[in-house]
């Protein structure tokens, strides 16, 4: 998924305001030593007795109330009021992302329940987004359409919803988007007009979605189609960020695929043991973390996680303390790298270029899926604090920590008026070599957009994290408790659930 965007903007904030609140989190920062190899050994033991919770005072963070609250009002500020798109990325201004409207549908339910904004306010942006969807012309034309077969192209013009040149029919980003919708529909459940209507367009559009459609090789879902060329040559298959897609296709009442797809799709996992973590590896964070954000994985199995003795979010859990630990190691030797900077995931990057650092030859990208596994290593040096922050439901008490010091070290030129902006590189300070996007300091690169999907796993995974509201939520979705019992799930909050 590469994003990039369009918006609007609005005033908010105050350097003076972060910089006193900087001094007072920099103390904060500093208390979570890395565990030697051997606790680690003896978390992963004790991680099997059930899930972890935050201490309540630690959720009740003053900063972590900033930071969701900015991050929250970069979706109420950017997104176009008129029809609910959301941009790819602001200030940069390009287009629309169904995956980042999918976050923004759930950031409002979020910002109504901590008083950013009414249930009202959210009520009629949420309406005005599904009811512009719903309308949005769908055909297998190549040209001033939103979708095909209830699937919707990946990027779209911020004013018009059309497909934005020949982007593709993206299964993976509807899956996003309607997982927003299907919150908006659990969200809204009071018995008036428009949130009957609410209720309603989200059923609407979710059973419009032909999933079945999208498996030119059954059972596993492809990840494209395009009128030009027909279906892509990818299939969604291994540990990858699709749990949620194949969640929502297995649960759907009109189009469902077999139940079959899901044993189909963890044939390819790779178990294996990576910076002391024995975990299904794969190298970006964000793999781990998007599904998680609206289905809460504590206590509940599929027959590969049985057998390992573990849930999906203790893997999580795991790969979120690996990329601590990598940080820590530092094998390039990348600058500030450590216990409270780290964090690598799909991001902006300073340049599509090669230059010496310090005697070492580094390849710096632009947009790029960044991670850590056993026998994958993707870094340039680039840390996103989406990678922190997306875990702050699995381990507050190192992803917190890591924010604060983050915001704390780099100030405003790191942490802004909606939050965090995408991501920085310290180490390219010393590149000698201009960056494509972004600006350069002494502190290092640092790049000037915010990034829809980046943005919506910060707001949503620290309200799970707080209350568990998108949690709690999604468990009175029918169609994510049937997805999940196709998948054959059993345990947990789940029990009793599955006929």
């Amino acid at each position: 998924m590469c994003p990039r965007v369009h918006a609007f903007a609005r005033r908010w904030v105050a350097v003076a305001a972060l910089f006193v609140l900087g001094v007072w989190y920099a103390g904060a920062a500093a208390q979570n030593p890395v565990e030697p190899a051997e606790r680690q050994v003896e978390r992963q033991a004790e991680s099997k007795a059930g899930p972890r919770t935050a201490p309540q005072g630690e959720m009740d963070d003053p900063f972590l109330d900033t930071l969701e609250r900015r991050t929250f009002q970069w979706f109420w500020d950017v997104t176009n009021p008129e029809n609910g798109l959301v941009p790819d990325r602001w200030p940069d201004i390009n287009f629309s992302s169904i995956a980042a409207i999918g976050f923004g549908l759930t950031a409002y339910g979020i910002g109504a329940e901590r008083g950013y904004i009414t249930r009202e306010q959210a009520r009629e942006r949420t309406r005005t987004t599904l009811r512009f969807l719903w309308k949005a012309p769908q055909s297998d034309e190549p040209r001033d359409v939103t979708g095909y077969r209830g699937f919707f192209y990946h990027f779209l013009d911020m004013e018009t919803g059309r497909r934005h040149e020949t982007t593709e029919l993206s299964s993976i980003d509807t899956a996003l988007l309607m997982a927003g919708v299907l919150f908006a529909q659990s969200y809204f459940d009071r018995d008036e007009d428009a949130e009957s209507e609410i209720r309603e367009l989200a059923d609407s559009l979710y059973r419009r979605v032909e999933w079945s459609w999208m498996q030119p090789r059954a059972p596993l879902v492809a990840m494209a189609w395009r009128p030009e060329k027909g279906m892509g040559e990818h299939d969604y298959n291994g540990y990858q960020e699709a749990m949620i897609l194949y969640v929502l296709a297995l649960g759907s009442p009109t189009h469902a695929i077999s139940p079959d797809a899901w044993a189909a799709r963890i044939r390819d996992y790779r178990w294996e043991t990576y910076q002391g973590y024995d975990l299904v590896n794969y190298p970006p964070l964000f793999i781990h973390q998007y599904s998680h954000v609206w289905i809460d994985f504590r206590g509940i199995h599929d027959a590969y996680m049985r057998a390992k003795g573990i849930d999906y979010f203790e893997n999580s859990r795991r790969a979120t303390y690996a990329h601590r630990a990598y940080a820590v190691d530092n094998p390039s030797g990348f600058r500030d790298y450590g216990e409270d900077i780290w964090g690598l995931t799909a991001c902006i990057g300073p340049a599509g270029a090669t230059a010496k650092v310090d005697g070492t030859s580094i390849e710096f990208r632009r947009y790029w899926a960044r991670g850590v596994s056993r026998d994958d290593v993707r870094d340039d040096g680039t840390i996103a604090p989406t990678a922190a922050g997306g875990s702050l439901a699995f381990a507050p008490e190192i992803a917190l920590p890591a924010l604060k010091a983050m915001a704390s070290r780099y100030g405003n030129r790191l942490f802004r008026r909606y939050g965090f902006i995408d991501a920085f590189n310290p180490t390219f300070a010393r590149a000698g070599i201009e960056a494509a996007t972004g600006s350069v300091h002494p502190e290092g690169w640092f790049a000037d957009d915010y990034l829809g999907i980046d943005q919506g796993p910060i707001v949503t995974m620290a309200e799970n994290a707080r209350s568990e509201l998108v949690w709690d939520v999604m468990k009175k979705n029918q169609y994510i408790v049937q997805g999940l019992c196709r998948a054959r799930f059993t345990g947990g909050w789940l029990e009793g659930k599955c006929r």
